[in-house]
């Protein structure tokens, strides 16, 4: 009797925890609550397989089947016409004052330009070739060298070509001066503050430009999302979301995200009650550095219906037009 007993209590414990953490008990939400974070734009895409934060990825390229390369005012129109609500760009502070709209740290890898980005003027940089670098076959070949001569935005002119496009701020650095110059290009363009969606990357800069920006400004700390998921996975059966979830943003690999309570609409739900918007990435894998995104049409479809928030992607071009469909 005593076993029974003890049996029947645990399955009363287990009952009891499906329900109050079932997704079901959150109706889903509407289609159109579903938006979409284009990274980089439309861009090459690549092989993430051995994947270090020093990789040149213009060396890795899957043959390309477009001329579009990342970071572009072309990748980014590309990208709004797909579909996109949100474009994801990078940017790096140059010695005359400007934010230059490039992802790589130095120059080697996707231009014929050396040495780090950030100690050139603009005027150089909008000199160089972006598809320099590009190579799907080991450096045989180079498919789109001399395609992307002066394609370097300044991010005024991001702003400028794209009045209704939103985008999130990508800090390469952790200098909090960077902060002050998005402020600062804002204050004298004040019409250009619904362009900036949000912004991360270094904490410094990320959290400086919230502090000016204020408002609606979506910001997050990679810390900040490690220790929320790791709590919330903890003690997230009890309805309980840790300050590390709450009024921020928070990215959820794909494969991760089964494993939260109340996945997926009463989690959502929890994390709006808290202030939170959510960003669903691709899969988690073991060893890279990178941000993978939903790009495949396999990967979309195990998107929960109904979810509410953003997908993250890299292949805006494929899985914009699906989702409309």
């Amino acid at each position: 009797m005593r076993k029974q007993k003890i049996f029947l209590a645990t399955l009363v414990v287990i009952a009891t925890l499906y329900v109050f953490n079932a997704s079901w008990r959150v109706p889903p939400a509407e289609a159109g609550d579903l938006r979409l974070i284009s990274h980089r734009g439309v861009h090459q895409t690549y092989h993430r397989e051995g994947l270090k934060n020093d990789t040149c990825t213009a060396q890795r390229i899957y043959p390309p089947v477009h001329d579009y390369m990342e970071n572009t005012i072309r990748s980014m129109q590309a990208a709004f016409a797909a579909g996109a609500d949100i474009v994801e760009l990078d940017v790096h502070p140059t010695t005359d004052g400007r934010l230059a709209v490039m992802h790589d740290w130095t120059l080697d890898c996707r231009t014929e330009g050396k040495g780090e980005t950030r100690r050139h003027d603009l005027a150089y940089l909008q000199t160089l070739d972006v598809g320099y670098g590009y190579t799907a076959d080991g450096g045989r070949t180079f498919p789109l060298r001399g395609r992307g001569v002066g394609l370097m935005p300044e991010l005024t002119e991001v702003f400028a070509a794209v009045p209704q496009g939103r985008f999130l701020i990508n800090f390469k650095s952790r200098e909090e001066r960077e902060g002050d110059m998005l402020a600062s290009l804002i204050a004298k363009q004040p019409a250009w503050r619904p362009a900036v969606w949000g912004a991360y990357g270094g904490d410094e800069p990320t959290f400086r430009a919230a502090k000016l920006l204020g408002g609606d400004l979506k910001v997050w700390s990679r810390r900040g999302l490690v220790n929320c998921l790791g709590r919330y996975l903890a003690l997230g059966w009890t309805g309980f979301v840790p300050q590390a979830c709450r009024n921020t943003t928070v990215m959820i690999p794909l494969n991760v995200a089964p494993w939260l309570w109340g996945w997926p609409h009463l989690l959502v739900g929890r994390l709006h009650e808290a202030g939170s918007e959510v960003i669903l990435l691709g899969p988690l894998e073991a060893g890279d550095p990178g941000t993978a995104g939903i790009d495949t049409l396999e990967q979309l479809a195990k998107v929960s219906a109904g979810f509410s928030g953003y997908l993250w992607t890299n292949r805006i071009e494929i899985i914009g037009p699906a989702v409309k469909r």
